[in-house]
């Protein structure tokens, strides 16, 4: 996300730092025409704990800052797995599990389950 301008400013101090904040209890829900009451209150943060984590966050020069999240590993392991992925999703051939005979089920490479059969 943030590394490739990271990269670019750091060297003439410039700090770079992106705020997730997930759900954040402002008018934007009204003009959406959401209630905030409407929303469960475990998953709306108020806009001073908000900001007040993400400039915690600044000063410890994170890249990332997402102040809900408890453990910073989550994102870290998210981070990999993204990073992972990315030399594979553009190729030249489709991969294996597309070119399997008519008559096998597809599987869900998430669940494990049967996603649907051929007919």
């Amino acid at each position: 996300m943030p590394t490739t301008l990271h990269q670019e400013l750091s060297p003439s101090g410039v700090q770079v730092q992106v705020v997730l904040p997930g759900a954040t209890h402002t008018d934007i829900w009204a003009r959406a025409g959401v209630e905030a009451s409407s929303l469960p209150a475990s998953i709306l943060m108020e806009v001073d704990a908000m900001v007040d984590a993400a400039l915690v966050g600044l000063d410890c020069r994170e890249l990332v800052t997402i102040p809900s999240l408890p453990d910073l590993m989550d994102w870290e392991a998210y981070t990999a797995a993204r990073l992972h992925l990315g030399p594979n999703l553009s190729r030249d051939h489709a991969a294996e599990r597309y070119k399997q005979p008519a008559e096998r089920p597809c599987t869900s490479p998430v669940a494990g389950s049967v996603a649907h059969e051929r007919k």
